[in-house]
């Protein structure tokens, strides 16, 4: 069987992409732009006590105008050059505080207007709430009084937040955050002479590295990095700042439960130009509230030597965290496999803890016999560890006595058992105020949160008890069929008072009280109206249908307001999907979704097409099976075909689907799909593919869920590239892709090659160049002009299609 190796036909001269005119911006008909430009719902945030409620508004999207503000694009960041944070934030611009028993709302007042705010965090007492305001020049930290609804600026220096915002209460009147060193106008500037060319070496050792962008790229790429990156904490306590330490790269802040301790990460140099800042060479140390140092734990090096394999590791500790339940106790991580999940060895992960004052030897906790994943504590006698394997898509959870030291299994399921998920255990503040599992019935049980609960009957979310000792759940509330109502926090654990987000096909989402116990009528907090009256009398089913090799599947299908199937006949239709791996056959089956969930529309939606007379199954099923011993992905374009198979014959059974006027759409891991089906099937008329990665030898140690490498399967890697088929892709394909696309393995130049191949072999393709978008779209102008050419495409080659 022939290779060829796709990487050749990159490295060859680029046909340019402009030899047409430039196309001005268009939109799409008008009930598609009102459901895009549609005002959000507020966001809400709820005090423990469910006293008091802020709500958050934002615009619908920014200008393109917005997007095309100075960044630099570095160490993985994406950074505005003007005021030390992070480009393209969406920003809250109104903010709003409701009493829930009284139900008067509170305009907040001392707001700097526009309002451009974020990172929004409550106080231990839950009487004020601070949030930053971004702005050209800095970004600001405010105080909200919840009492008087006044916010008030405390800071005296502008915030760096480029490595997060770093801000974290202590007390009630005691905030810690980073602050910039210096004026951003004094960045260095780039030389027009570089004092020599940029070089990279390896000297013998393994380094394999995904494809990450925006990395840095230069001597000059590092200057920037250190200069944005370093910070200066501070202590705020009543508006006065005190420094602590001294300046430095700070990746992360964690006060000890006891608040004597911070567990500090700082980056040192060399810096990488293989993986992000995130995984820079790094130093954790834990130092007093002033910045003194107590003790240096690790000098971690860089990621770059990670081996390949999503269960591998580097052999170094990782995952260091504070324990939840104790004064100032470390926990973390060390493989015992060398950081080789394929090693054969009884355990594969130890856990360590290190407790105040840091000075004797690190204890030994437990084993694990798979991939440490983490640990949920609750108290002396309790904690939850959690492992698995993501190759083999497992999860177990263990029940830890801290006193004992004893392990003992409580469950394990395969990831991909939706029904299986027993959900997450609430949790309760501690005295120290930290997040701790919540126990009843004299510490027998847990209560369990499953925020999805899928079931056969489809989702309906559930709140349980587990029991410890007979290791059973029992449900006690679980949504009632024809709404869809999740439990967002538990209020009162004991007497079972909930908050609860409930909507239904007809009905928006809004938020209620729920009291089990007393049983009272639910009372209804929110009163949100529908933002979308166009939709109304649009049609949503859940259907099922089973793929020629026996496999179940699912998809949500909306049909037009007033669609008669008998008078109006099959309809054009848009399939959206986007393909899932599974080991068993049995949970690719399992339903996922709800009927009775309200349609809501984001810019990637394909729910816009039910406007303009398609019928469209969306979350149309593409599950790709281990078969006979394999890897899923070792039969993934013939999986592919079966899933779209299956879907077409249940449209056209159900009388509501024109077999001949078929087209398929993805985003991302979807484009790719679409891509795949347009080069392999005639099942389609049209396919629409968004920011897809379409040559996998550009990605070539790993993909989504394909760990094997390049160079393990090279023929595996050609076949699951479309670029490999180009020459057979006569089906219409529109391309779009973002210009400044950051996701790993989605470069722009998939598209570019992908386009001109198709073009060189005489195919029908259109490809749209959005500017300034990156992975997910986000400027109003281009997501308008993005509905118009994929509306344009549908109606040419689909809808008018003979």
């Amino acid at each position: 069987m022939k290779k060829i190796l796709l990487n050749l036909l990159l490295l060859t001269g680029s046909i340019s992409l402009y030899a047409q005119d430039a196309v001005d911006y268009q939109t799409p008909a008008k009930e598609m732009a009102d459901l895009l430009l549609a005002k959000p719902t507020p966001a809400i945030s709820i005090d423990s006590k469910a006293e008091w409620m802020l709500l958050s508004g934002r615009n619908s999207y920014a200008s393109v105008e917005e997007l095309a503000m100075p960044e630099y694009r570095i160490a993985g960041l994406r950074i505005n050059p003007n005021n030390y944070a992070p480009s393209r934030q969406v920003y809250i611009n109104t903010l709003s505080l409701k009493n829930i028993k009284s139900g008067i709302s509170k305009n907040v007042t001392g707001l700097p207007m526009p309002l451009y705010a974020g990172n929004i965090s409550w106080s231990p007492d839950q009487k004020k709430i601070s949030f930053t305001h971004t702005t050209q020049k800095g970004v600001d930290l405010y105080l909200l009084d919840v009492a008087t609804a006044k916010a008030t600026k405390i800071n005296k220096q502008f915030l760096n937040t480029v490595l997060g915002s770093g801000i974290t209460w202590l007390n009630n009147t005691t905030l810690l955050y980073r602050v910039a060193t210096k004026p951003a106008s004094t960045a260095p500037a780039k030389p027009l002479m570089p004092k020599g060319p940029t070089v990279q070496q390896n000297l013998g050792k393994a380094a394999p590295s995904p494809t990450y962008q925006d990395l840095i790229k230069s001597p000059y790429d590092e200057q920037l990095f250190q200069f944005f990156a370093t910070s200066q904490l501070v202590k705020n306590t009543n508006g006065v700042e005190t420094p602590i330490a001294k300046p430095a790269i700070y990746a992360g802040i964690s006060p000890s439960p006891d608040k004597s301790y911070l567990l500090v990460k700082t980056i040192r140099k060399p810096f990488s130009y293989l993986v992000s800042a995130n995984g820079f060479p790094s130093t954790l140390a834990v130092t007093d509230l002033n910045g003194k140092l107590v003790k240096e734990i690790v000098q971690l090096p860089s990621t770059e030597g990670t081996p390949s394999g999503y269960d591998n590791t580097q052999n170094v500790q990782r995952g260091f965290e504070w324990r939840d339940d104790e004064p100032a106790t470390l926990i973390w991580a060390k493989p015992l496999d060398s950081g080789l999940i394929k090693s054969k060895v009884d355990y594969h992960d130890a856990v360590y803890a290190l407790s105040a004052p840091f000075t004797g030897e690190a204890k030994e906790l437990f084993k694990t016999q798979t991939r440490y994943r983490g640990i949920s504590w609750a108290d002396a006698t309790l904690a939850l560890v959690q492992e698995g394997l993501r190759s083999k898509q497992t999860v177990k959870v263990s029940r830890y006595n801290p006193t004992t030291g004893s392990l003992e299994t409580l469950f394990e399921r395969n990831q991909t058992d939706a029904y299986g998920d027993p959900g997450s255990p609430t949790t309760t503040k501690n005295k120290y105020g930290r997040q701790v599992i919540q126990l009843l019935d004299n510490g027998t049980k847990m209560l369990m949160n499953n925020t999805t609960g899928s079931s056969p009957k489809g989702d309906l979310p559930f709140l349980a008890k587990f029991d410890l000792n007979t290791k059973k759940n029992e449900i006690i509330w679980r949504s009632a069929e024809g709404n869809f109502e999740q439990v967002i926090d538990v209020l009162d654990a004991n007497k079972l008072v909930l908050l609860t987000r409930k909507e239904s096909q007809k009905d928006m989402p809004n938020y209620f009280i729920k009291n089990l116990v007393l049983r009272l009528a639910d009372r209804q907090i929110t009163n949100f109206s529908n933002p979308y009256p166009s939709l109304e009398g649009v049609s949503k089913e859940k259907v099922t249908y089973k793929r020629a090799d026996g496999v179940d599947l699912t998809g949500d299908l909306y049909l037009p307001k007033g669609y008669d199937k008998v008078k109006d006949g099959p309809l054009p239709v848009l399939l959206w999907a986007y393909p899932r791996e599974f080991n068993s056959a049995t949970d690719a089956a399992q339903i996922r979704g709800s009927k009775d969930r309200f349609t809501t529309i984001s810019w990637a939606s394909p729910i816009y097409w039910v406007t303009q007379g398609y019928a469209v199954l969306d979350n149309a099923e593409m599950p790709i099976v281990a078969v006979d011993g394999k890897k899923p992905n070792d039969t993934f374009v013939n999986q592919l075909k079966l899933n779209a198979e299956a879907a077409i014959n249940k449209l056209v059974d159900l009388g509501v689907g024109d077999r001949n006027r078929m087209a398929v759409g993805g985003h991302s891991y979807g484009a790719f799909m679409t891509s795949n089906l347009l080069a392999h099937t005639n099942l389609f008329k049209a396919g629409l593919a968004r920011s897809g990665a379409y040559n996998r030898t550009l990605t070539p140690f790993g993909f989504q869920n394909e760990e094997r490498t390049y160079w393990e399967v090279p023929q595996l890697y050609y076949e699951m590239s479309p670029f490999s088929y180009a020459d057979k892709i006569k089906t219409p394909l529109l391309l779009i892709h973002g210009d400044s696309d950051n996701n790993p393995g989605t470069f722009p130049i998939n598209s570019e090659r992908l386009f001109n191949a198709i073009k060189g072999h005489g195919g029908t393709t259109r490809f749209v160049f959005l500017p300034y978008e990156s992975h997910s779209y986000a400027g109003k102008e281009n997501l308008l002009h993005m509905l118009w050419e994929m509306n344009s495409w549908l109606d040419t080659y689909v809808k008018k299609a003979k």
